[in-house]
């Protein structure tokens, strides 16, 4: 899926990891990511890298539609993901059956630009994290 990525640089999620030691594992379906926020900021790495498949793979299968791969399309197109920040986070972790991480986005589409903040909610299910829903609020500037 990524194949084209130079693996050696910083990942896009900002924890200043070499990409191949950070989203790369959980992205490309070598391992599932370990914590709630180790999916978040994986989804993250896959909106600015353009997976969109592994957006839907990650996304609670209730809250998944048919429209989804055409609609995560055109939005990866059209947006660049600038920069993350977690804010906190509560739960979530290898033990933990749910997790919710609070974060800012900062991206650019077209000629606008914002941030996007939101508090996400997450469980897991057969071993594996996924995104259930989140409070969300974008901010232009």
């Amino acid at each position: 899926m990524l194949h084209n990525l130079d693996t050696s640089k910083t990942c896009p999620c900002g924890s200043a990891k070499p990409f191949a030691f950070c989203c790369e594992p959980a992205i490309e379906g070598q391992m599932p990511a370990p914590t709630a926020e180790a999916l978040m900021r994986s989804r993250y790495t896959a909106f600015a890298l353009g997976a969109v498949d592994y957006l839907i793979q990650t996304t609670a299968p209730e809250k998944r539609s048919a429209d989804d791969a055409a609609i995560i399309t055109e939005q990866v197109k059209y947006t660049n993901w600038l920069g993350l920040q977690i804010l906190q986070k509560h739960r979530g972790d290898k033990e933990d059956a749910t997790g919710v991480v609070e974060f800012e986005a900062r991206y650019e589409a077209g000629d606008e630009s914002g941030v996007l903040h939101e508090r996400s909610n997450f469980r897991r299910e057969n071993g594996f994290w996924v995104y259930v829903d989140g409070d969300v609020e974008v901010h232009t500037c």
